[in-house]
């Protein structure tokens, strides 16, 4: 604490607060000044510095708890991140060892060029689809001949 005389009747007291330790939070040691006459210095300083201390240890008390929280819930993180590992590494299937004798590399897939037919337009057999689409074309052909000779009456 400093204490300074100004102009005629003023006085200035400065708080300076120092860490107890040097993990403290420097929050914790931001300084205070008051100024006033010696009659007004006495009345309210006592309360000023009560006031002031009071919120300081308030802020001391909600760092620890907030840093203790974090690292609570930090723990509770890792803690969760290996059980999760833990139980996907026992949830992996093991597969048992194969013979050599049963070990066969699968045939790979046939890669069809662009214009290779399909197997089924490739068989020289007529299908049932060709069978109803000769039908259905054979029943346009009537159709479109029916309609000209009806226009040719007409006409």
């Amino acid at each position: 604490m400093t204490v300074t005389s100004l102009e005629e009747d003023q006085i200035r007291v400065n708080v300076l607060p120092k860490k107890l330790a040097d993990s403290e939070n420097a929050a914790l040691t931001t300084p205070m000044s008051f100024t006033g006459t010696a009659a007004e210095l006495d009345s309210q300083l006592p309360d000023a510095l009560v006031s002031f201390v009071a919120s300081h240890l308030e802020l001391k008390n909600t760092l620890d708890r907030t840093k203790e929280e974090m690292a609570a819930a930090a723990k509770a993180a890792q803690d969760e991140a290996r059980n999760k590992s833990k139980t996907a590494k026992k949830s992996v299937p093991v597969q048992a060892p194969v013979k050599k004798d049963e070990q066969k590399a699968p045939e790979p897939p046939k890669v069809r060029g662009l214009f290779d037919k399909p197997a089924a337009c490739a068989s020289a057999t007529p299908s049932a689809n060709s069978d109803e689409e000769a039908e259905i074309l054979a029943e346009i052909k009537e159709d479109e001949e029916t309609e000209e000779e009806e226009e040719a009456r007409i006409a």
